[in-house]
């Protein structure tokens, strides 16, 4: 019998997404779909590969004969439901931040470490954050082909890493600066910003987003750190099965609704060369690469958004440091940052179940 999967936020931004994915698959393995989310929500009808489905308030029950079920929810809704889910028979597939670092927990990127989605001791499998997941797949194949030492990353994040609201106001924010001169002091965009009734203080980022940059993701964690950057450090090495990996991060919201850039140098155990590396990306199939600087050819977010897999360029020796690489990475946060991952360990997951 084909497995079951549940999809747990099935109405929130991830999980649109994810109903985008479920609908595009070219293979189906499953033989019945259930969409979850809060009872204000139940009741709804979306359609799934032309079936219209109805939404189902979040209960235990709604997990008893579910085999996968994903969860695209905050961390506090997953916390509380996907060990549920377990314990009803699933496996909980967690796209919150709520699992990542638990000892017990796989946190998987097919293309990276598939082998640990078969080491689950609590039922549950963690995604990534969708800032470590955008050049996870790069930087796997680099460090299977080259074996990584160390890691120094600044990203350059999208609003929508912010959830709905980072969206609704940078689009707020634009719409108030558009047509302005602003920008020639200091004041003039927060100035601008006022006028159309925006305070900063209502802002998920605290500072203005259009016409700027924020050096800061996530929440303060003391000694000059973010959420944002301590997570690239810790997942980099759960992931990559490196716990000594030497990784330092700055983390930078910019004016993009969607989609993850980063700048990535990476340190090896011996030389590398911009040919090897364009070879170890060229025969990766999630990654795409696009790199002829001298006609102007790389990766930005304007092209790469909407995407499935990552887009790589700007690949160099880095001139003042050996075995190096420097190179530019963009990835769609929503899609294969969030939604896409999840669905593709979910579907590791059915072919397990079916072997």
């Amino acid at each position: 019998m084909a497995p079951t999967l549940a999809l747990v936020g099935a109405t929130g931004a991830v999980g649109s997404v994810m109903i985008d994915i479920l609908n595009e698959r070219e293979s189906w393995p499953w033989g019945e779909v259930r969409l979850i989310a809060s009872p204000r929500s139940a009741g709804r009808k979306i359609r799934v590969r032309g079936e219209e489905l109805t939404v189902l308030a979040l209960a235990p029950e709604v997990f008893d004969g579910v085999d996968v079920a994903m969860f695209d929810v905050p961390d506090e809704i997953s916390a509380q439901w996907a060990p549920v889910a377990a314990e009803r028979g699933a496996v909980a597939v967690d796209n919150s931040g709520a699992f990542r670092m638990d000892p017990d927990v796989p946190l998987v990127v097919p293309e990276v470490n598939a082998e640990q989605i078969g080491n689950r001791p609590r039922g549950i499998i963690a995604n990534p954050n969708c800032t470590t997941l955008s050049m996870m797949a790069a930087l796997g194949a680099l460090h299977r082909a080259f074996t990584l030492r160390e890691l120094v990353v600044a990203s350059y994040q999208a609003a929508s890493g912010a959830g709905q609201s980072g969206v609704d106001r940078l689009y707020a924010e634009l719409a108030a600066v558009a047509g302005k001169q602003v920008g020639v002091r200091g004041g003039d965009v927060r100035e601008a910003l006022e006028a159309a009734g925006l305070s900063t203080s209502d802002s998920p980022f605290g500072h203005p987003l259009a016409l700027n940059v924020i050096p800061s993701a996530g929440s303060y964690k003391g000694d000059g750190w973010f959420s944002e950057e301590l997570k690239v450090r810790n997942e980099s090495r759960k992931i990559l099965g490196i716990p000594d990996l030497r990784v330092s991060a700055t983390c930078v919201r910019v004016p993009v609704i969607t989609t993850h850039a980063l700048a990535v140098h990476a340190r090896f155990a011996g030389p590398v060369t911009v040919e090897a590396a364009h070879d170890v990306f060229a025969g990766q199939p999630s990654i795409v690469l696009v790199d002829d600087p001298a006609a102007g050819v790389f990766p930005t977010p304007a092209e790469v958004v909407g995407a499935d897999p990552t887009y790589v360029g700007r690949v160099r020796q880095a001139l003042d440091f050996p075995d190096t690489l420097d190179f530019f990475v963009c990835g769609d946060n929503l899609r294969k940052g969030a939604a896409l991952n999840t669905y593709e360990i979910a579907e590791e997951l059915a072919g397990a179940l079916a072997s």
